[in-house]
């Protein structure tokens, strides 16, 4: 692998992590703010979240 492949592939891991971080912290305030509607707004997190890890998934076998 060169080099560029390398920081390319560390630079998807990063933004993967920063994207799911984002979207389990906005949750998380989510459900501070409505308590109520805890099960939607974590249905909707766990689907973000898989599609963004997806993504990068597929962004990291694109590289090879």
């Amino acid at each position: 692998m060169e080099i560029p492949v390398i920081v390319g592939a560390g630079l998807v891991v990063i933004g993967v992590g920063m994207g799911i971080g984002r979207i389990g912290g906005s949750a998380m305030e989510a459900i501070a703010r409505q308590p109520e509607a805890y099960g939607k707004i974590q249905t909707a997190m766990l689907i973000a979240a898989a599609l963004i890890e997806g993504i990068g998934f597929a962004a990291l076998f694109a590289v090879n």
